[in-house]
């Protein structure tokens, strides 16, 4: 039993060691640019980072791994290396293996979060994609995963900012709690050398990129209102950002908050008029309370000032939808919604 042991001591060190070499050797041959060596209990993992294609989430990173990122009060103070000793929390065998959580359970980060980076030529194709974790559209933090396998249902709603270069077999015998001894950030290339990643450079780059998206997020807004000018000229707007069109009036009061209102209504895309959900194909109206935030805000502002039998059409804005999130799958995030609606009774 104990030449048994000695064997298997042996036969793990060995395996350790080849790794090891393997990646000393891949590093006297590196081309230009960022690398991230992730040592581990099981062997090293050399990463090359996406830093010209998703630089915030690179200089996050590397922030992190160097310990000049400043933490918004986390488990692990400013100055620490971040990932150094935490584990992985989180393994699915032919999925992928996650770490980054100063917690250890899924739950932990650095206190802060930032934006995606989607890029769309970036796709989880294959395997050995590195990618940040998160709990929907721009909450990243601290927790990343490297892929087994290609993950095409994982595109558009996660940060691709790396891959491996050597080592992806320890990807592959990473278990559940194999700790992260180390991560060394490895810099090729004056480039590579000159690409700031400390706290200063996180917050400009980070002002730069909201100012980006704020940007699309405007054009975006101007071609939408260009769009309901020229399908529906008669369409009012309210203060919050509401449009309707008022098909066929109503009569009598309109409901009081909380009063339980019958409607029907056929609900589509506005980008391309894609039906989701219709309540007239189920030949039943639905009932609820209206104005108390039991539905999305659209709807509870429209139906609120709507009169027992009236039609309307409503253009309602991402925000008093759905918002970034989305809904089921079916409603992409950040999407305008067109409703047919009639106010049955209440």
């Amino acid at each position: 039993m104990r030449r048994n042991i000695f064997l298997f001591f042996f036969f793990l060190t060995g395996l350790l060691c080849l790794s090891g070499q393997a990646i000393q050797a891949k590093e006297q041959t590196m081309k230009d640019g960022l690398y991230a060596k992730l040592i581990t209990s099981k062997g090293d993992i050399l990463l090359k980072l996406y830093y010209d294609k998703t630089p915030l989430t690179v200089i996050n990173f590397v922030g992190l791994a160097e310990g000049t990122q400043i933490l918004g009060g986390a488990a692990k103070p400013t100055g620490v290396h971040f990932y150094d000793g935490l584990t992985f929390h989180r393994v699915i065998k032919d999925f992928m293996i996650q770490g980054g959580c100063p917690l250890g359970t899924g739950t932990g980060g650095p206190d802060y979060t930032f934006p995606d980076e989607i890029v769309p030529e970036l796709k989880f194709d294959r395997p050995g994609l590195l990618a940040m974790a998160n709990a929907g559209p721009s909450t990243n933090g601290s927790q990343f995963f490297i892929t087994h396998v290609p993950t095409p249902h994982l595109n558009g709603k996660h940060t691709i900012f790396g891959e491996v270069v050597e080592g992806q077999d320890v990807v592959n015998n990473i278990e559940q709690g194999d700790r992260i001894e180390k991560v060394e950030i490895i810099r090729v290339g004056r480039e590579a050398e000159e690409f700031q990643t400390d706290h200063k450079a996180f917050e400009a780059t980070l002002a730069a990129l909201k100012q980006k998206e704020e940007e699309a997020r405007q054009k975006e807004a101007d071609a939408v209102r260009e769009m309901i000018k020229k399908k529906w000229p008669e369409a009012r707007k309210t203060a919050s950002g509401l449009y309707y069109v008022v098909v066929k009036e109503g009569e009598g009061e309109t409901p009081r908050p909380g009063a339980t209102v019958k409607a029907h209504y056929t609900g589509r895309l506005l980008a391309n008029g894609r039906k989701f959900d219709s309540s007239y194909d189920r030949g039943e109206p639905i009932s609820f309370p209206v104005g108390v935030g039991r539905v999305i805000r659209g709807w509870d502002e429209a139906l609120s000032q709507m009169k027992r039998g009236e039609k309307r059409i409503l253009i309602i804005p991402p925000d008093l939808a759905y918002g970034d999130r989305g809904a089921g799958g079916v409603i992409p995030p950040g999407a305008w919604l067109v409703f047919d609606v009639e106010l049955v009774d209440f």
